[in-house]
């Protein structure tokens, strides 16, 4: 595997699509190996294409693309505003709060990290905010996307590593709440000590409230009723996203009545690129993959690592930071499906959870996206603020802050994670 892992290192350095460099890497693992039929990668590369699991993932994201353009994103800005503009730091804290509630609804950080900004974006430059310190906010504001269901990430390490997509879900309603708190926290301290005053004046009525959720309430249940509907076998994983693309159909046409046919053919054609990518990747990992297993690599390194310590805790820290390295260069979606096989089978001889470690995995795969160098949603919201990457990296230290404490918190107190899905679905994987 050395040639491979020499040609992949090489292939990311010189900017070839993560893709073609999955492929060809594992290409060249069969060519070391004429034992090997040459056949074999166009097998494994149709093969992992009809895998029934995988249907779910362009159906998310197809749902997700519809709630888009239906008019969701207007009616939680308005409830986000009516919540926290209050708070000090006003927009600051909006974008947080709209970024929460659009999770549900986007499931991609870097997607959710380029909404917020061309939306809040510009009005916050116009109250005052530093450029670099509002590129912070808007961009580390999308970790919740991923994290609270129905989140991609949670599809792919769920599908990879054949753990519950369901209790995956689950577990990341908490923790997705526990960022939101650990960022508006962060903003009310900083914002404090720069003068970013409230966005409103007074507390909002009862009547503000409550006409605020009724007319964001679709997109609030929305993780609510898939989980549910998961959670009493209503629908398979598979099931429930055809469902999800009904759901969103439907809120935009009769609920908010703003799914015409211009944003619908908007809204599949952002879906056939957002799909043909994801899929092709996970197609040509199989090629790759198929080379991990037979050179035994995730038992390699397994006996590595329990030669080092025999601590589960210690031996999750050394992944996480391990991931987080590997985040600050590749994408998480490449991070979920390239290192699921090597390192679920590892933890798994820890006794740690399967689902407690994928929602780790997930969040230290997703952190990569708001760092330097090749940081996806940093480099989103950066273009559009018209901000620089130095900017950026000297104000948003406090949030990269923030959200690592959480992950400590995460990584050592496994039942905050757990707690719900044990509630839900019981004990197991």
């Amino acid at each position: 595997m050395l040639i491979v892992a020499i040609a992949f290192t090489v292939l990311m350095i010189i900017g070839m699509p993560v893709a073609f460099v999955v492929g060809i890497s594992g290409i060249l693992f069969f060519l070391q190996h004429p034992e090997l039929p040459l056949t074999m990668p166009a097998q494994l590369t149709v093969t992992e294409t009809q895998n029934f699991a995988l249907l779910a993932v362009p159906l998310f994201i197809l749902a997700g693309n519809f709630l888009n353009v239906s008019g969701i994103a207007t009616n939680l800005l308005k409830l986000a505003s009516v919540l926290t503009g209050r708070l000090q730091g006003g927009l600051a804290q909006v974008s947080i709060a709209l970024s929460t509630l659009m999770s549900g609804v986007t499931g991609s950080s870097i997607a959710d990290a380029a909404m917020n900004a061309r939306l809040l974006g510009p009005e916050m430059l116009k109250r005052g905010f530093s450029k670099g310190y509002a590129a912070g906010v808007l961009s580390y504001g999308s970790i919740m996307a991923p994290i609270i269901p129905p989140g991609i990430g949670f599809i792919l390490y769920g599908t990879v590593g054949q753990v519950s997509i369901g209790r995956l879900f689950a577990a990341g309603i908490i923790p997705g709440l526990m960022l939101w708190a650990a960022l508006a926290v962060t903003i009310g301290i900083t914002a404090k000590q720069r003068g970013y005053k409230p966005e409103r004046d007074k507390a909002p009525t009862i009547k503000e409230v409550a006409q605020a959720s009724v007319a964001g309430v679709w997109a609030i249940f929305f993780p609510v009723i898939l989980i549910l509907g998961l959670r009493f076998g209503i629908f398979t994983p598979s099931e429930i996203g055809a469902f999800a693309v009904v759901y969103a159909v439907v809120v935009g046409m009769f609920a908010y009545r703003m799914l015409t046919w211009r944003n619908f053919r908007s809204a599949i054609e952002s879906s056939l690129i957002d799909v043909g990518a994801v899929m092709f990747l996970l197609a040509l990992s199989a090629v790759f993959g198929y080379g991990i297993i037979f050179d035994r690599i995730p038992e390699v390194i397994s006996a590595w690592m329990l030669g080092i310590t025999d601590n589960a805790y210690l031996a999750l820290v050394i992944i996480v930071l391990f991931i987080l390295i590997a985040g600050t260069f590749m994408e998480g979606s490449v991070l979920i499906v390239m290192l699921t096989p090597i390192f679920l089978p590892l933890v798994t001889q820890y006794g740690i959870d399967p689902v407690h470690f994928g929602l780790i995995f997930i969040i230290a795969a997703t952190i990569g996206n708001y760092t330097p160098p090749v940081g996806g949603a940093m480099f989103v919201v950066c273009q559009v603020l018209g901000c620089s990457i130095d900017d950026y990296t000297k104000e948003s230290w406090p949030f990269l802050l923030a959200v690592s404490l959480v992950t400590l918190v995460l990584v050592f107190v496994p039942s905050v994670v757990l707690f719900l899905p044990n509630l839900l679905f019981g004990m197991g994987r």
